[in-house]
C-alpha cells in the first residue's frame, strides 16, 4: 500500500502540470479561453497510450521490464517539465503546445507501466483500496501544480515555478530504484506481435465481442459528464471573480481532502459493497455533485459556497473513480496487463480529451450554468449502460479467473 501512495503521486503530479498549471499560467499571460480549452488536446497521448502498450510487455530495459521503463519516463519528465518556464505564453504559444504534447507523452508512458506494475502488485482482494490508495495519491500530486505551485507564481518568476514543480518527480524515481521487480506468474509474450495481438483477443473471447463492446462502452461514458464539468475549472473560478491565492488555498483543498476521504472510504466500501453496486452508488453521488457548480453561478463571491460545491463534487469524483478504476483493474488478464490496462484507461481518456477541447466553445453558446447543465445530462448514458455490465445484483465484473 505504500508503494501505491507512491505510484499514485508519481502518476498524478505531470498530468496536473498539464490541467491544472499550464492553463492558469496562459490565462494569467492573457491567453483567451478557446484557445486555454483546445489545450486538452495536449493530452492526446493518454488517449492512445494503447499503441506503444506492448512494447512494455514485451521488451526490458537493464532495471527490469517494469522498473527500467518506469526510470526512464521519469527522468524524461524530470528533465523536460522545467522547459516551460523558459517560454512566453504570447509568442510561443505552439511551442508551449509542441512541449506539453512532449509532457504527456512521457506522462502517459509512466502510466501505463505504473498500472501494469500494480495490477501485477496488488492480490484480487486488494484491488479496490489498493487503486483507491494510488488515486489518493494522485490527487494529493494535484496539490503541487494546482495549489503551491499557483501561490508561488504570485510571488516568483514562471520559470523558478516550473523547476520546482519538477523537482517534485524525484520521490517516484527514488521508489523507483528502491522497489523489487514484481514476480510474473507467466511468461512476457515472446514477440512483439504477440504483445499486440494476444490482449485484444483475450479480451473479446473471454465473454464474446457484444459483451467486450458494452464494457468498452460503459468505460467510454461512466466519468464523461464529470471530467467536462471540472475540464476549465481553474478559469471558471478565475471568472466567478476569486483571485488566483484564493484558488490555490480554498478550492485546491475544499477540492482535494473530501475528494481523497471518499477515495478510501469508496476503497473499504468497495470491499463489503463489491465492485457492482458501488459503481451505481458512487456513480449517482458524481451525478448530482456536477449540479452543484450551476447553483455556484448564482452565488457570488462566497468562498463557503465555493468550498461547499468543490467538496461535495470532489467526494462523488473520488468514490467514483475508486469503484472505476476497481473495475478496469478487475478486468485485465495478468498475462498482458500493460496492454489490455492502457486500452481501458485510454478509451476513459478519449471522452476527457476531445470533449474537454470543447468546452471552451461550449461555455460561450451556454454560459457557465448552461454548460453545468449540459454535463449533468452528459453522465445519463455511463449509468444506463450499468445495467448491462454490472447489474445491481449480478455478480461482479467477469475477470480473467472468474
Amino acid at each position: 500500500m505504500l508503494i501505491c501512495i507512491f505510484t499514485g503521486f508519481s502518476s498524478g503530479l505531470p498530468l496536473y502540470i498539464l490541467i491544472s498549471l499550464v492553463p492558469a499560467w496562459l490565462r494569467s499571460e492573457g491567453v483567451d479561453l478557446q484557445a486555454i480549452g483546445l489545450f486538452a488536446l495536449i493530452q492526446l497521448p493518454f488517449t492512445w497510450k494503447f499503441l506503444w502498450s506492448p512494447l512494455f510487455d514485451r521488451y526490458s530495459p537493464p532495471l527490469g521490464r517494469r522498473r527500467g521503463w518506469l526510470f526512464i519516463s521519469q527522468i524524461a519528465l524530470l528533465l523536460v517539465i522545467p522547459v516551460f518556464g523558459v517560454l512566453h505564453p504570447t509568442p510561443d504559444l505552439w511551442t508551449i503546445a509542441y512541449l506539453a504534447v512532449v509532457v504527456a507523452f512521457f506522462s502517459s508512458s509512466q502510466d501505463i507501466v505504473l498500472d501494469a506494475y500494480r495490477r501485477e502488485l496488488l492480490p484480487d482482494t486488494e484491488l479496490g483500496i489498493g487503486n483507491a490508495i494510488h488515486v489518493n495519491a494522485y490527487k494529493i500530486a494535484g496539490l503541487v501544480p494546482g495549489s503551491l505551485s499557483l501561490i508561488l507564481a504570485d510571488h516568483l518568476p514562471w520559470n523558478l515555478v516550473f523547476v520546482i514543480t519538477a523537482l517534485f518527480m524525484l520521490p517516484g524515481i527514488v521508489m523507483t530504484l528502491v522497489v523489487a521487480e514484481p514476480m510474473l506468474e507467466y511468461a512476457p509474450p515472446k514477440t512483439l506481435r504477440a504483445a499486440v495481438i494476444e490482449p485484444f483477443q483475450e479480451f473479446i473471447s473471454r465473454n464474446g465481442l457484444k459483451s467486450a463492446a458494452w464494457v468498452l462502452a460503459f468505460i467510454f461514458f461512466y466519468k464523461l459528464g464529470d471530467s467536462m464539468a471540472t475540464a476549465l475549472a481553474t478559469p471558471f473560478y478565475l471568472d466567478m471573480g476569486f483571485s488566483k491565492t484564493e484558488i490555490g488555498l480554498v478550492a485546491k483543498n475544499a477540492g482535494l481532502w473530501p475528494s481523497v476521504f471518499g477515495g478510501l472510504v469508496g476503497g473499504v466500501w468497495m470491499i463489503k459493497l463489491g465492485i457492482n453496486r458501488a459503481l451505481w452508488i458512487f456513480g449517482l453521488v458524481q451525478m448530482v455533485a456536477i449540479l452543484g457548480f450551476a447553483w455556484l453561478t448564482t452565488m457570488g463571491h462566497s468562498l463557503l459556497c465555493l468550498a461547499a460545491v468543490i467538496g461535495i463534487e470532489a467526494l462523488g469524483v473520488g468514490l467514483g473513480t475508486a469503484a472505476f478504476v476497481a473495475f478496469i483493474a478487475h478486468t485485465t488478464h495478468p498475462l498482458y496487463t500493460a496492454t489490455q490496462f492502457a486500452l481501458f484507461t485510454s478509451l476513459a481518456a478519449v471522452p476527457r480529451t476531445f470533449a474537454n477541447a470543447a468546452t471552451g466553445y461550449l461555455v460561450e453558446w451556454f454560459g457557465w450554468q448552461g454548460f453545468f447543465l449540459f454535463c449533468f445530462a452528459i453522465t445519463l448514458p455511463g449509468m444506463l449502460l450499468l445495467l448491462k455490465v454490472a447489474p445491481w445484483h449480478g455478480q461482479q465484473p467477469a475477470s480473467h479467473n472468474s
